[in-house]
């Protein structure tokens, strides 16, 4: 390997790597402004200067010069200091002193450099410019005055989030970033360009002038919008989320989030439900724990055992949902699912129902297929591991389904199941080693899933969808607690109901729902008991509310899409008379004459894990098992319909009860929507 000295230290280094990288490998801290490791190289804000020998004799920009064998690196000669000084000094001509009303005070990277780098003056006494502000829609509030032209958010939107609706126009002092049809970024991902921006100039709109990072508590936890789990950080000031930012995790979302995760925390404060209510004629009244609790008592003691049911929710901790299995199972009934699309998947091996080559395994792939999914709704992380593919080795994508924009090429297969049957007819294998299937729950959740699953099964196979050292057979959940329900068992037992079917008319005479909004009750006359967060569906259905914690206010294991269990930790403490889902269930199970055999948290979680031990290999992912996985097996033969797959995520940000009752979200729904309907230029 080659090697250089950086300041005297000699150091090793990878072929094609910058001097700003191998200076950073021996230690060194660099300035930079415009260079990030995600992003292409620029080279423009020229604050990452340094001296090289051999070289000219004057600073070079290390961010985009590859360094050599046998190169001396300087980073801290009186022509360095000089240079950073300088560069600072041109900064700052044109940008306000506005800090104490910059909602980036405290986290601003110019800040930060001008004390470390920068003169303690400036020669200039010439009027500072302004520049207009641009929209840039709900969710980035801008102050341009203040960019650097860094064009990190202009590279962003163009190579990450695979929309360039931002860029540079003019020149000279003249020169500045805009949107340039002055529309709304048309992202899931926008928020990010807010985290990339080393000044003012893009700040967070929901969250403008309503704290000082200083004034934060800082909790690192799981997102639960969906069934990727992305790493991240909640910021709380008092009982109230303020914001949600992501953390870095190379195997998950990198160091990105969705604009859902990040901005609908708003909701965790609004149709709260913080007390319990107990139905009395056709209205429901606060009550006592011990009232609510009775009330279920004396409904649960006269009904069989086969005619109570629980189905759980889409953002249920896996502890909550182990407590309602054991308590249920303690009764006698058999009528417990989590599925409450009607998903098929839920008996077989655990690799039928997994994501199986890992997100960040998604980049090794040379073919995948897309069935019955829109990976940009459904799983916005996904989708930009996919695009990352596509740029960096041309990963050829075949669709079956929706034709929607993806923000990367593919080929269009066809609507439904008999385009997908064509394909495999009409091939004897695929020109692929490392191909990859990723089949959406919107397939799934139909009447004929299971021999829709059959037929992708048996093509899978016949493509070498699994092999020695591969598993590409992929499962896009939407739900952040289905994996974990499906691994400990939360499925009817023999002769027991579905969701679906604990739906219909009649079928049961209680029914528990364990924080379940996304099912239609309409048609349903049991007795129904609502443990959950908000007043959303399950709540207005409910005869008796348990009022439950956010993921926010309880400390719990998540299982993601990958089968990778993470422990999400409590920012805050659950609103009013609310308790954390476990806790309740342990009252309600001595009510019910059916005491839970624990009595905190770190009890049931033992309890989990020695009845299911996937759940105690926290952070680990088991990636691609082919041999536990016979793809000819997974479903059942039978008839199948034609019908169009379909995504079943059609509104991105109102997909659980936190973003239903997040304002932020409401304003780009409304947004998303007025941009479907308007019309395109050529028409």
């Amino acid at each position: 390997m080659p090697k250089a000295k950086v300041n005297g230290v000699e150091v090793e280094f990878e072929p094609g790597m910058t001097v700003l990288q191998v200076a950073e490998l021996a230690g060194e801290e660099i300035p930079r402004f415009c260079y990030h490791e995600r992003l292409s190289i620029a080279g423009n804000c020229r604050m990452c200067l340094v001296e090289v020998k051999p070289g000219p004799p004057k600073p070079q920009a290390s961010c985009a010069l590859p360094a050599a064998d046998n190169q001396e690196i300087f980073t801290n000669t009186p022509m360095v200091k000089k240079a950073r000084e300088g560069v600072l000094e041109f900064l700052l001509i044109n940008h306000p002193l506005d800090c104490p009303i910059c909602d980036q005070g405290g986290e601003c990277d110019l800040q930060d450099e001008t004390i470390g780098y920068g003169r303690d003056d400036t020669r200039y006494q010439e009027n500072k410019r302004a520049v207009e502000e641009k929209y840039m829609g709900p969710l980035v509030k801008t102050v341009m005055t203040r960019c650097i032209q860094c064009t990190r958010c202009v590279r962003y939107v163009a190579e990450i989030a695979g929309v360039p609706e931002i860029g540079m126009i003019s020149r000279g002092e003249d020169a500045e970033i805009t949107t340039y049809l002055e529309q709304a970024i048309h992202s899931e991902m926008t928020g990010n360009v807010v985290d990339l921006c080393p000044v003012g100039a893009l700040t967070h709109k929901p969250w403008a002038f309503n704290y000082r990072p200083w004034e934060l508590k800082k909790t690192e936890t799981i997102d639960v919008m969906d069934a990727v789990g992305a790493n991240i950080r909640v910021d709380a000031r008092g009982s109230e989320v303020m914001r949600v930012l992501p953390r870095t995790n190379e195997a998950i979302n990198e160091e990105w989030i969705d604009d859902k995760t990040r901005y609908a925390c708003d909701g965790l404060m609004r149709q709260r439900l913080d007390k319990p209510y107990v139905r009395k004629g056709k209205q429901l009244v606060e009550a006592t724990w011990a009232e609510a609790f009775a009330a279920i008592a004396a409904k649960v003691k006269k009904a069989a055992p086969d005619r109570i049911g629980v189905i759980a929710g889409d953002l249920q901790d896996a502890e909550s949902m182990k407590a309602a299995l054991d308590l249920f199972t303690a009764l006698g009934s058999p009528n417990i699912d989590c599925r409450q699309d009607g998903m098929v998947l839920g008996s077989g091996p655990r690799e039928s129902w997994l994501f199986n080559t890992t997100i960040e395994g998604l980049e090794q792939a040379d073919a995948v297929m897309l069935i019955g999914t829109n990976p940009r709704l459904e799983a916005p992380l996904v989708n930009a591991r996919l695009r990352k593919a596509w740029l960096a080795s041309g990963v050829r994508i075949g669709v079956v389904g929706e034709q929607a924009d993806l923000n990367y090429g593919y080929h269009y297969v066809g609507a439904g199941i008999a385009s997908l049957q064509q394909m495999f007819d009409g091939h004897d294998k695929i020109a692929a080693q490392k191909p990859a299937f990723i089949v959406g729950s919107g397939v799934l959740r139909r009447p004929d899933g299971a021999a829709i699953l059959n037929a992708i099964g048996a093509g899978a196979a016949k493509f070498g969808v699994v092999k020695d050292g591969w598993n590409g057979f992929n499962v896009l959940h939407t739900a952040a607690s289905r994996v974990g329900g499906l691994d400990m068992g939360f499925v009817p037992g023999k002769g027991g109901l579905t969701a679906t079917d604990m739906a219909r008319k009649g079928a049961l005479d209680v029914l528990f729902l364990l924080g379940a909004d996304e099912i239609d009750l309409s048609a349903s006359d049991a007795f129904t008991v609502y443990l959950g967060t908000h007043g959303d569906a399950g709540a207005h259905k409910a005869d008796v509310i348990l009022p439950g914690a956010a993921y926010t206010e309880k400390a719990g294991l998540y299982v993601n899409m990958e089968g990778r269990p993470q422990l999400a930790n409590r920012a805050v403490f659950p609103k009013g008379h609310a308790r954390e889902d476990w806790a309740i269930l342990r009252a309600l199970s001595e009510s019910l004459g059916a005491k839970l055999p624990y009595d905190s948290l770190n009890a049931l979680r033992a309890k989990l894990i020695a009845d299911h031990p996937t759940f105690g290999q926290v952070g680990y992912a088991p990636g691609s098992k082919p041999a536990a996985l016979d793809l000819v097996k997974l479903g059942a033969p039978g008839k199948v319909s034609d019908e169009p797959f379909k995504s079943p995520v059609t509104d991105f940000y109102q997909t659980n009860p936190i973003a239903r009752a997040s304002v932020t979200m409401a304003e780009c729904s409304a947004l998303a929507a007025s941009l479907r309907s308007k019309p395109a230029a050529a028409e």
